[in-house]
């Protein structure tokens, strides 16, 4: 039995994150939800300036962002998977 269910979740949370934050990026609210919830954010600092970025290199972290949150979203899909498997067991 294989369920992609928290792959889809946290993929389409990633995603949000960075419609709000390319929407409402002006806003300290949601400029610090984002930097916050966002790993690639966290080290995008050590790279660039993030206080004068390009739009490319904050597509890539948009990109990037989306993709952490999938492959979180699939570990918990997968640890669930085995969880289950090993109690029917």
């Amino acid at each position: 039995m294989r369920t992609s269910t928290f792959t889809w979740l946290f993929t389409f949370l990633g995603a949000a994150l960075c419609l709000i934050h390319y929407l409402f990026h002006d806003h300290d609210a949601f400029y610090m939800l984002f930097y916050a919830l966002s790993v690639p954010a966290w080290f995008a600092s050590a790279f660039t300036n993030i206080y004068e970025i390009s739009m490319f290199r904050m597509l890539i972290i948009y990109a990037l962002t989306v993709a952490t949150w999938a492959l979180v979203g699939y570990v918990i899909d997968r640890f669930s998977v085995s969880y289950r498997r090993n109690r029917n067991y």
